[in-house]
């Protein structure tokens, strides 16, 4: 593999990652602190990345992005269906 696709393809994984703990939080405590808007931006941003990633034929671009595609998704869809915790503090 050569430098170029040793660093798309770390650079790929840190930005795939880095949503992860976000996805979790939602779980945990919701997703109150998220906006919609927000959400649907990124998401579009990331589509628009998947996109210029298969007209590149760039595998790192591509499975980068489809998998934070789907990581984003996963997040609108906690946000609608797991409010904020009560957890009894007042």
């Amino acid at each position: 593999m050569s430098l170029i696709g040793i660093v798309g393809t770390i650079a790929a994984i840190c930005s795939t990652v880095a949503f992860v703990p976000q996805i979790l939080k939602i779980w945990r405590q919701g997703g109150n602190d998220l906006s919609y808007p927000m959400l649907f931006l990124y998401l579009t941003g990331i589509l628009l990345w998947l996109v210029y990633g298969l007209l590149l034929h760039a595998a790192a671009v591509i499975w980068a992005n489809a998998v934070t595609a789907l990581l984003v998704a996963i997040a609108v869809v906690l946000k609608a269906t797991h409010p904020a915790g009560k957890r009894g503090d007042r």
